[in-house]
C-alpha cells in the first residue's frame, strides 16, 4: 500500500507559504507507517517545535494500472475519505534550504491521517467541500472545483510515474489555512457537513 501525496494543489494554499503555483502536479510519498486510522490521537513528535495539519480529500484507489488514460481515469477511485497531512514545518523548511527531499517532515510515523471512507457517488465528485476544525473553530475551508489539477489528471498523472494498486492512498491536496497545533488541540473533519474525522493532539 502506498501513501501518494499532491502538494500545493490549491492556489491559496500555495500563496500563503510564499510557493509559486504548480504548472504539473507535485508528487511526495508517506510509508505506509505513517497511516493514523480509527480516530487515534497523535502524540506530537520530540523533533519539531511546529507541527502543521493540512486537511485534504483521500482517494482509494479500487484497481490495478499503470499508465491510465484520461478516459478511464474516473475508474480508479470510488471511495473518498478526509485526511490530514501532518508537517514538521520547521523540519520542512530545513530540508528546502539544503535543496534537501522532504520525507523526515512529512513521512514520520503518524504524519497521514485518514478517515473512514464513503462511495463517490454520494458527492458531486467536481464540488465536494470540507472543512477542519481546530478546538471547535473552523481553519480550513476546502472545495474540489477549486482544484489545480482534478482527481482524473492526477491519477493520469501518478500512474505514469508509479503502477497504481488497489488499496492505495492519494491525498489530492490542502486548502489554505493550513496552521500549528499543540498539545491538547482537537481537531474534527468534516465532508460535506458530515463529520468523518476526529484527531487529539497528546
Amino acid at each position: 500500500m502506498k501513501i501518494i501525496c499532491i502538494g500545493r494543489n490549491y492556489a491559496d494554499h500555495a500563496k500563503e507559504l510564499n510557493n509559486p503555483v504548480p504548472s504539473k502536479p507535485l508528487v511526495f510519498m508517506k510509508p505506509p507507517s505513517a497511516l493514523l486510522v480509527n480516530n487515534k490521537p497523535l502524540y506530537y513528535p520530540e523533533f519539531t517545535n511546529n507541527l502543521h495539519y493540512e486537511a485534504e480529500i483521500v482517494l482509494k484507489i479500487g484497481r490495478n494500472g499503470r499508465h491510465v488514460q484520461p478516459e478511464f481515469a474516473h475508474k480508479y477511485y470510488e471511495q473518498i475519505g478526509l485526511g490530514i497531512d501532518f508537517t514538521a514545518r520547521d523540519i520542512q523548511s530545513q530540508c528546502k534550504e539544503k535543496g534537501h527531499p522532504w520525507e523526515i517532515a512529512k513521512g514520520f510515523d503518524h504524519s497521514a491521517v485518514v478517515s473512514a471512507f464513503s462511495p463517490l457517488s454520494d458527492f458531486d465528485s467536481s464540488a465536494i467541500s470540507f472543512e477542519l476544525k481546530k478546538n471547535g473553530t473552523a481553519v480550513q475551508n476546502g472545495n474540489t472545483k477549486d482544484l489545480i489539477f482534478n482527481f482524473d489528471y492526477i491519477i493520469q498523472y501518478v500512474s505514469t510515474y508509479f503502477k497504481l494498486q488497489m488499496g492505495d492512498l492519494i491525498f489530492t491536496g490542502t486548502p489554505a489555512g493550513v496552521g500549528p497545533v499543540q498539545i491538547g488541540d482537537h481537531l474534527e473533519g468534516f465532508l460535506e457537513g458530515k463529520k468523518m474525522l476526529d484527531c487529539k493532539i497528546k
